[in-house]
């Protein structure tokens, strides 16, 4: 339990410190969360900043897990056979400090390019989980792609990576088995309704047909 305790800590200061589009807003002399959708993510600060700040903040946002996850690695490594259980717990961390960081009155993203984060960094995992990389980036590509909607195309990358772990532990592809997979299925899920709760405003304007597609652009500060 202990050693959880750990890895959810470890993530959740990354994530909470390393929050990249909160500070390269102020690099520019704004706070990124009063402007566009008032968070501090990559969409929003594409939106408000251009592409070069996007890529910079969803680049930083999405080694957050990866270096969380190495630094589990060679702390931990899988002496116990719960390394990659101990990595999720890494990663549900990292997503909560960047969605809600200590000393930004817990107000940052939505968590979705720190989620991407840790399907990248199972990458570099032995067995099928390099497979998750691929098939989110083809789910949210093309799901994007037609509908316009980067939000949707998040939402339906994350989601689809659950589903998969779950596809992935139920054929015996992931390292785990007995209560520990379950419980590494319960950390996954976690992390997925995270970022589900953080886009119930997108969700809300998607149903209602509000949300904004791909090429709209909004600066206005937030009230």
């Amino acid at each position: 339990m202990l050693e959880r305790v750990i890895c959810l800590v470890t993530g959740y200061l990354l994530g909470s410190i390393i929050q990249a589009g909160y500070w390269y807003g102020r690099f520019k002399h704004i706070d990124i969360r009063k402007y566009g959708s008032g968070n501090a993510g990559t969409t929003n600060v594409m939106r408000t900043l251009g592409k070069k700040a996007g890529m910079t903040t969803y680049l930083f946002d999405a080694l957050k897990p990866i270096m969380c996850m190495a630094i589990i690695h060679f702390v931990f490594g899988n002496k116990n056979g719960n390394e990659l259980l101990l990595m999720m717990y890494g990663g549900l961390g990292v997503v909560l400090g960047h969605n809600f960081p200590f000393y930004l009155n817990f107000k940052g993203g939505k968590g979705i390019a720190a989620t991407s984060g840790i399907v990248l960094g199972l990458l570099f995992y032995p067995t099928h989980c390099w497979a998750f990389a691929v098939l989110g980036a083809l789910t949210f590509g093309l799901v994007t792609y037609f509908s316009k909607y980067v939000s949707l195309g998040s939402l339906m990358g994350i989601g689809m990576w659950f589903v998969e772990f779950v596809i992935w532990g139920c054929v015996g592809w992931l390292p785990l088995s007995g209560s520990v997979l379950y419980e590494c299925y319960g950390v996954v899920f976690i992390i997925t309704l995270l970022g589900f709760i953080q886009h119930r405003g997108n969700i809300k304007r998607l149903i209602n047909g509000t949300e904004r597609k791909v090429g709209q652009k909004r600066t206005e500060e937030v009230k």
